[in-house]
């Protein structure tokens, strides 16, 4: 050792036995820590104390937005459901112009909220939007999304009867499209739920095209497609790939219309029917499943994924992108927000990038890869391929 020091040699069970008193160590000084946060004479101490004082009313801060966060989400729903955001799409208004049903000093509440959030700025007595608030607007599905919150947020109001499998969700009952394995599903709701994914696709689209490269592809199937929007924005990216839909009898309208607008019917077949109980479409070497898996239960999950390896040729190609959880580093997105949602659908589940690689190698899938996503909070992507 440096400078003649010998220190004696520790046996493997030494090691061991240290090993495990720094780990009781940290777990020691971590709960000493704990516990020193939870005292009110040491917020009070560090609430006055420089060095402290910023640190103690950041955690403060946070803490509070942690626990009102309910109000701030009704708030920005309040001002897209009163069309407010709308109205001040193209420029800054004076506030006795806005056209919405409410009383002056209640409007002015949800203004000034809606400036607390971001989304407006209050100048005098007008009122714009910030940037926040116009990229709110122009995000494709996001108002929509926002809307179709009224319905997720009824079935969070007892998140104990939810975790305990106890709440008659109105979610489940919002989206049958899920369980409509025989296609017989009400055709307006069909398009509910299509329209709403639709909506939200492009950005999805965008980023799994941006982490796997179809230009090489000959023919690309998309299971559970709803009415086309990654198909369109495969064909609308790459000119050579033929494209061809497998969904619910009840959406092949609505696809039929999106091809013909984008000028993609001559490349695309529409074949209609249900995963669960139809055989899958032969002839594609590529596969895509586009927020398919989480919306299932495991057992379903498992047939599909055998289903689709048996469908594709040696050297085919699967592409599944969703938003996923974030497995041993949690995320809000996938382990608060798509973990609570899936629940209430009762269907699915939010699943890691590391546990569909797991079942997509026990369907035999090979080479399989985790891009690093671009926006986890808009999907994640795993691929694999069928043979060595």
């Amino acid at each position: 050792m440096n400078a003649g020091v010998n220190l004696p040699k520790m046996a493997a069970t030494d090691g061991a036995s240290h090993a495990q008193s720094l780990g009781r160590f940290g777990w020691g000084l971590r709960g000493w820590v704990h516990r020193l946060a939870a005292s009110p004479r040491f917020q009070s101490w560090a609430a006055r104390t420089p060095g402290f004082a910023r640190v103690a009313r950041k955690e403060g801060e946070d803490l509070f937005d942690l626990i009102s966060g309910f109000v701030q989400t009704q708030s920005l729903f309040a001002l897209v459901e009163l069309g407010i955001l709308h109205q001040l799409s193209e420029g800054t208004r004076r506030v006795e112009v806005l056209r919405c049903d409410l009383p002056q000093d209640r409007l002015m509440i949800l203004l000034k909220a809606g400036a607390a959030i971001g989304v407006l700025r209050l100048s005098g007595d007008s009122v714009g939007l910030t940037r926040k608030g116009a990229a709110l607007l122009g995000v494709p599905g996001l108002v929509p999304m926002i809307r179709h919150h009224a319905v997720f947020y009824r079935d969070m109001a007892d998140p104990v009867a939810l975790l305990r499998g106890e709440a008659e969700t109105e979610l489940a009952r919002f989206w049958p499209y899920v369980f409509g394995a025989d296609g017989a599903v009400d055709p307006e709701v069909t398009q509910t739920y299509s329209d709403l994914m639709a909506d939200s696709q492009a950005m999805v689209a965008e980023d799994t095209l941006r982490a796997v490269d179809l230009s090489d592809a000959r023919e690309v199937l998309d299971i559970g497609g709803g009415t086309g929007a990654f198909l369109t924005a495969v064909g609308q990216r790459h000119a050579d790939p033929a494209l061809h839909l497998f969904d619910l009898p009840a959406v092949a309208p609505g696809a039929e219309s999106r091809f013909r607008a984008a000028n993609l019917s001559n490349r695309v077949t529409i074949t209609p029917g249900s995963f669960r109980d139809d055989p899958l479409p032969q002839g594609a070497d590529v596969i895509t499943l586009i927020r398919v898996l989480y919306d299932h239960a495991e057992d379903t999950v498992v047939a599909l994924l055998r289903a689709v390896h048996d469908a594709l040729p040696d050297g085919g190609r699967l592409v599944v992108s969703e938003p996923m959880s974030g497995g041993k580093v949690p995320t809000r997105p996938g382990d608060v927000y798509f973990a609570f949602y899936t629940l209430a659908m009762q269907t699915g589940r939010a699943r890691s990038a590391a546990e569909i690689a797991a079942l997509m190698a026990d369907a035999g899938f090979t080479n399989i890869k985790t891009p690093k996503p671009n926006r986890a909070f808009i999907t994640s992507v795993v691929t694999g391929v069928r043979g060595n």
